[in-house]
């Protein structure tokens, strides 16, 4: 793939990922509890990771004008994805009532890690910036 289709395709996933993100973490979490919600009853937990990743989903848009201008906090959601999943995966496997996290939020944050890192630049030649 040449880079400025590189480019293109890694701004709309930029969008996408961002707005699953900010908007359906919430909803998936109360929808599909068992897949997406990690505490039952009361807990300030839910709220705590909506808030957090909706913020960063709103960063992953606004990234999207310039992906080259952002690539820090790119990588950063790459990685942290990728530590984030294998935890939770971890725990999933050791916590039977957890199970459903394997094909709910786990995959979901591995996904995100491969789309993101397949479409960002890296290497040795810098990219021209493509004005937003």
């Amino acid at each position: 793939m040449d880079d400025p289709t590189r480019l293109r395709y890694l701004r709309i996933a930029l969008v996408v990922i961002g707005a699953i993100a900010t908007f359906a973490v919430y909803p998936l979490m109360v929808l599909w509890p068992a897949g997406w919600a990690w505490h039952t009853g009361h807990s300030d937990y839910p709220l705590m990771i909506v808030g957090i990743y909706a913020t960063l989903g709103l960063f992953l848009m606004r990234a999207a004008r310039d992906p080259l201008a952002h690539l820090s906090l790119i990588w950063f959601t790459v990685w942290s994805s990728v530590v984030h999943g294998a935890i939770m995966a971890a725990q999933s496997f050791a916590t039977p009532g957890h199970h459903g996290h394997l094909i709910g939020d786990v995959p979901a944050l591995f996904v995100i890690a491969l789309v993101l890192a397949a479409l960002t630049p890296r290497g040795s030649r810098p990219l021209e910036r493509q004005p937003a």
